[in-house]
């Protein structure tokens, strides 16, 4: 019933064991905090929150247009809904190195279990775009510096997201990782990897956990959760993924009733009102209520 009952420090200590152990863990991307509750239902090991996805919720592009204070709010609403982590895209760090600190402080205040900043130039665009501009290595190392140490809980992961392969190469994200690992960086996103060999190349240039992006429609094949295992990626994230299924079945649904003039032809599609209930916990919510007010007055009072 209501928020979940695993304390942010327990969820992070979890995840960083779960980390350790270098199984591959599945972090699906919630597009709202009851999509969180469904990916932990289906046994996932934890929830990604996109910073595309926040952006696109609003309707806006991924283009470094949203706050602080709008990704901490989403954040925290998702992340009291499950047990699981939660890994968030904190984009650049909205700012220069005392922005990013107070990005970290006000990210674990919402209760995550880690964070990544990249090493993009402000204001940031989708990874998987072309014409991305990346900051020098000095910069890029300042923010993920500031973002090690202005955490609070040490269990907190701060993970290095570089872009750079796509401007320089696969060798500069090689060296730019390895840098970023010694200013502090607890785990390596490589974005837009190319292939399998590109992924391979990266675990072995550092020895943290590496996170792989399994986003349709973009730089990467979309390579099994067998295949990424084989090769020792530690997370794999869909970070847009069920949004894109969400939004497809709505835009099938208003089409039905702009053809037929009802909904009935994909009723049969819709998530039932029994399985919604049990989403919510309903159950826990009568229990709740009755135990509260199942009280009987004493006469003498």
């Amino acid at each position: 019933m209501l928020y979940s009952q695993t304390d942010p420090a327990t969820k992070r200590a979890q995840f960083r064991e779960r980390l350790a152990s270098g199984e591959l863990l599945r972090m699906p991307g919630a597009f709202n905090p009851l999509s969180a509750r469904l990916i932990q239902d289906k046994g996932f090991d934890g929830v990604y929150i996109s910073g595309a996805v926040i952006s696109a919720d609003l309707g806006l592009p991924d283009i470094g247009l949203t706050t602080l204070t709008e990704v901490a709010g989403r954040s925290q609403q998702i992340s009291r809904m499950t047990d699981l982590p939660t890994l968030v895209d904190a984009d650049t760090g909205f700012g220069e190195p005392m922005n990013v600190a107070r990005t970290v402080q006000s990210l674990e205040d919402a209760g995550v279990s880690g964070l990544h900043i990249e090493d993009q130039v402000n204001p940031k665009r989708c990874g998987h775009l072309d014409g991305k501009a990346v900051v020098d290595t000095d910069t890029a190392l300042k923010r993920i510096r500031s973002a090690a140490d202005a955490r609070r809980d040490p269990n907190l992961l701060i993970m290095a997201r570089t872009d750079i392969r796509a401007v320089d190469g696969l060798d500069a994200a090689m060296d730019r990782a390895k840098q970023l690992v010694d200013a502090g960086a607890d785990a390596i996103f490589p974005e837009a990897m190319r292939d399998l060999s590109e992924f391979e190349a990266m675990r072995e240039a550092v020895e943290v956990p590496i996170l792989a992006n399994m986003t349709e429609f973009g730089k990467s094949e979309l390579f099994t959760t067998t295949q990424l295992s084989n090769i020792g990626v530690n997370i794999v994230i869909y970070p847009v993924t069920l949004l894109r299924s969400a939004m497809g079945a709505a835009e099938r649904t208003l089409d039905a009733i702009n053809a037929d003039g009802t909904q009935q032809s994909v009723v049969a599609e819709m998530q039932t009102r029994a399985r919604l209930y049990e989403l919510l916990d309903y159950e826990g919510y009568n229990a709740f209520d009755s135990s509260v007010f199942n009280f009987t007055l004493d006469s003498h009072h």
